[in-house]
């Protein structure tokens, strides 16, 4: 067995200590759970993806909201008359 050390700064262990904990684990077994998820999947189980929407789409969201208050939009039944109604 061997013994792995690692250096974190306070508050990043503390933080993720109460998320552990609130699971019920500890963060030696946290660890030990994301190697072997790493070794099963062959691949580094994490999300680098940013959970806010970019510009673009904040401002599709708003222009849709905006549509959708307003009553000015179209309901189409599939793909094809979506499609037809832009004239392609």
């Amino acid at each position: 067995m061997a013994t792995f050390t690692l250096r974190l700064n306070d508050e990043l262990k503390a933080g993720a200590t109460e998320v552990a904990e609130y699971y019920g684990f500890d963060l030696g077994s946290v660890t030990r759970a994301f190697f072997q998820q790493m070794i099963r999947e062959h691949a580094i189980p994490l999300n680098l993806r940013s959970g806010e929407p970019n510009d673009e789409s904040l401002r599709a969201i708003a222009e849709t909201d905006a549509a959708i208050a307003s009553g000015e939009y179209e309901v189409f039944d599939d793909a094809a008359s979506l499609l037809k109604s832009a004239g392609r």
